[in-house]
C-alpha cells in the first residue's frame, strides 16, 4: 500500500543517469516516476520497473518488458475515499497482470498517454 503523497514524476535527464548502468547504448528515459522506493522508467525502447526490497533497500530487482510484449494495459482512477489509481499491465504468456498503485502525486492520465505512445507503435 502506498502512502499519501509520496509518489511523484521524475525528471527524465535525473533518471538517465540515475540508471545508466541499466540502459542500452543509445537508450534514452522518456519519463519516471517515483512510487515510495519504486520506480517506473519509460524508455524508448521498454518499461523498466525498479523494486526495492527488504527494510533497508539494498536489493533492488530490475524488470524489463519490451513495449511489444504488452498485450494490454488498464488503468484505475482514484475515488474520492480511495485515493490511489492502479495501473495493469498484462505481458504476453503471462494472465496475471503486472499492477503499480500511484497516488494522488502523479496524474494516472498522463502515465496511460506515455505508456499508450510506446504501446501503440
Amino acid at each position: 500500500m502506498a502512502l499519501f503523497g509520496n509518489a511523484h514524476s521524475i525528471d527524465p535527464a535525473t533518471a538517465q543517469q540515475d540508471y545508466a548502468r541499466l540502459l542500452g547504448q543509445g537508450e534514452q528515459v522518456y519519463a519516471a516516476y517515483l512510487l515510495i522506493r519504486d520506480t517506473i522508467l519509460f524508455t524508448d525502447r521498454r518499461l523498466v520497473l525498479v523494486d526495492k526490497q527488504g527494510i533497508t533497500g539494498k536489493k533492488v530487482e530490475y524488470h524489463s518488458i519490451p513495449y511489444r510484449s504488452i498485450t494490454h494495459f488498464a488503468v484505475e482512477t482514484a475515488g474520492t475515499f480511495d485515493l490511489e489509481a492502479e495501473l495493469k499491465i498484462w505481458i504476453s504468456g503471462s494472465s496475471v497482470p503486472v499492477e503499480k498503485t500511484f497516488t494522488k502525486g502523479v496524474d494516472i492520465y498522463e502515465v496511460q498517454a506515455i505508456l499508450t505512445q510506446f504501446v501503440a507503435r
